[in-house]
């Protein structure tokens, strides 16, 4: 089967930066589905790993190829002896194990507990921008937040939100909660962006933004969310936010100080949406039952598809190009890629 790897952490710009393989196609674990992938998307820990800058599991420092891709669209082709709510034939989504091969493959085995149906109403590329984004914004609302459906007076600050998390985060806020949602973005492209996904109001983030969110006279900020940038931001972000109040971030600061929290009796909460799949935790199931109401959101209206650009078909030059504009910092949305060479998308 095709797949495009890495061998050592390099600059995009270097022509072995990512290369195509030939390799074979991989077989189910027991709970497994084999995904014949027709699209995939672009997110910061494909460029962050090829680039030797990720936290956690490490760059490629072996020289042996890695297939990056933690977002995929696909069609089921095999299933494990112990799959149990999938068959050969299904539409799925899913954004897959950290530390397992990655959807920049014709096929892929991903554990039946992290994938969902779907949107029917979506194309795969579409569909692929939106399964690490929405759970990653799911878990950080509802699960590190413990916001309840429905509820409100509060306001949500959302600091990073034309990007993808922040994109889904601001639609999920204002269509699921009564909470009052501010954005932060500061060109006039990505204020309309944030604005579409359901933002209440906007700030610029690069001016201070302590005095124009108590311009907005709206009701205390008790959720912050920090998706980019969180060491240039920390100080302002415990300064907007009210006492007991809760501070969530996604990004990898190479330090922080959460002392000041103390004084607002805040908590901080730190989101990473493969810790259930790396740990095998009881409720890792929780994944694939989320994307499901994902999906059914979308069909419905409620939430929709982030994609503002893709490319095709899936190969080492494509995906390049999508990396390099991932590592440009002024991506909105998702990037999306779909369809092998000689295998069209559907």
């Amino acid at each position: 089967m095709k797949a495009i790897a890495f061998t050592h952490p390099l600059p995009i710009e270097a022509p072995d930066s990512l290369v195509e393989l030939d390799i074979d196609r991989p077989a189910p674990r027991a709970r497994d589905l084999l995904v014949n992938v027709r699209a995939v998307s672009v997110n910061p820990v494909d460029t962050k790993i090829r680039g030797a800058r990720h936290q956690g599991s490490a760059a490629n420092i072996s020289g042996q190829p890695r297939i990056l891709g933690w977002d995929a669209a696909g069609v089921v082709v095999e299933t494990g002896k112990e799959v149990t709510e999938f068959r050969v034939g299904d539409e799925v989504y899913y954004a897959g194990e950290l530390e397992r091969p990655g959807s920049n493959a014709e096929y892929q085995a991903v554990d039946e507990r992290l994938v969902g149906r779907r949107p029917k109403s979506l194309g795969v590329a579409e569909a692929a921008a939106l399964p690490l984004t929405s759970i990653t914004a799911w878990e950080l609302l509802f699960d590190r937040f413990s916001i309840r459906e429905g509820e409100g007076e509060a306001s949500l600050l959302v600091s990073g939100a034309p990007g993808g998390v922040g994109s889904i985060l601001v639609q999920l806020a204002r269509r699921l909660t009564g909470l009052t949602v501010i954005a932060t973005a500061s060109r006039p492209e990505t204020v309309r962006w944030v604005t579409s996904m359901g933002a209440h109001h906007v700030v610029d983030h690069t001016k201070p933004m302590v005095g124009q969110i108590h311009d907005l006279k709206i009701p205390s900020v008790k959720y912050v969310a920090s998706l980019t940038a969180t060491a240039r931001n920390y100080a302002q972000l415990v300064e907007i936010l009210a006492p007991e109040g809760k501070l969530g971030l996604i990004d990898d600061p190479p330090s922080l100080d959460v002392v000041p929290l103390k004084r607002k009796a805040a908590s901080l909460h730190w989101e990473f949406m493969f810790a259930r799949s790396m740990w095998q935790t009881p409720d890792m199931a929780e994944q694939g039952r989320l994307l499901n109401r994902v999906s059914e959101l979308v069909d419905r209206g409620e939430l929709r598809s982030t994609q503002t650009q893709t490319f095709s078909p899936i190969n080492a030059d494509n995906l390049k190009k999508a990396h390099a504009l991932a590592e440009s910092g002024k991506t909105i949305g998702k990037l999306t890629l779909s369809g092998w060479s000689g295998h069209p998308s559907i």
